[in-house]
């Protein structure tokens, strides 16, 4: 194993020494760069802009309770981990980290970060705080994800709870504008993540894991995906029409919310062989670019409205 050494006296089991890149895998940065800017773009949403400094420690705060979400779940995991094909390189399957390792770490950025966050803003953001990490690690990865088809739908809550986590930070309440972000999120998961398990269906077999294609079949899981994604698109221009967003924005969500919905229907309609596993895919990329962009747009137009450019 070349990214890891490993201590030999002689006497001793082999014990392995991990790579900090193996910390900063246990992080699952792709997943925190998204819940960093949701929760960003809750922030911003503040109808008084908050001190330069709240801002930088609530987003460090949040960046850091969603590595410590994504440690617990690799630690937790690890076993499922071990048998999928796209998980199997994960530093505690792959024998680079050990799982006590893992624990320890996620624990103690869980901890840091609530309590940075409570004392740098208010208890009531921590609260939020504290219960995303519960959610995700507790209610999905150690109950929902083994137990039920519906688990992505439920568990999703979690991956949606930054934009109210960011607003509350900065105002210590909560606003019907940050929950229109939630629900944003919220819906966006299913079709996102059943998509994936369509391509990875063997690999969620093998695991045990009983997502949706496994346990109601590919057909039933392609009905899911194109009626939440026609939830969605229309969901998704609320930002707009509630008059936190500009026209730019509408646009924006309009037209990509219509291309989404299109892919979902290529999804639904490409049943065999390639076609339908490219169909999946395209879906699966897409609404992650989808998703970026709509927050990304949302971002640069309050950055913009705060410094009076809009």
């Amino acid at each position: 194993m070349s990214d890891a050494s490993y201590i030999d006296d002689g006497q001793s089991p082999h014990i392995p020494v991990a790579d900090p890149s193996d910390y900063i895998r246990l992080l699952k940065p792709r997943v925190m760069s998204l819940v960093v800017l949701t929760a960003l773009a809750g922030l911003l949403l503040a109808p008084v802009p908050p001190h330069p400094l709240i801002v930088f420690t609530a987003i460090l705060s949040i960046a850091v309770g969603a590595g410590a979400s994504g440690a617990l779940n690799m630690w937790y995991d690890a076993d499922i981990d071990a048998v999928m094909t796209r998980t199997q390189t994960r530093p505690i399957p792959a024998g680079r980290l050990d799982g006590d390792s893992a624990l320890a770490f996620g624990m103690v950025l869980a901890l840091l970060s609530v309590f940075t966050l409570g004392f740098a803003t208010n208890w009531l953001a921590a609260s939020l705080l504290a219960f995303t990490i519960f959610f995700y690690v507790v209610v999905y990865t150690m109950w929902l994800k083994r137990s039920t088809p519906q688990n992505i739908v439920i568990g999703g809550a979690a991956g949606a709870l930054p934009p109210m986590v960011g607003y509350a930070a900065a105002t210590g309440d909560i606003s019907l504008a940050s929950i229109v972000l939630f629900a944003i999120i919220f819906v966006w998961t299913p079709p996102h993540f059943w998509a994936l398990a369509i391509l990875k269906h063997d690999d969620y077999g093998r695991a045990g894991v009983p997502m949706m294609p496994n346990v109601l079949g590919t057909d039933r899981t392609r009905t899911e995906i194109l009626i939440y994604s026609l939830l969605l698109a229309p969901l998704a221009v609320l930002p707009w029409l509630m008059g936190f967003a500009t026209a730019i924005y509408g646009v924006a969500a309009i037209l990509s919310g219509l291309y989404l919905v299109w892919l979902a229907a290529q999804v639904y309609r490409r049943r065999e062989g390639d076609a339908a596993r490219r169909a999946s895919l395209k879906l699966f990329l897409f609404s992650i670019s989808y998703l970026f962009m709509l927050f990304l747009i949302l971002v640069a137009e309050r950055v913009a409205h705060i410094a009076g450019y809009l």
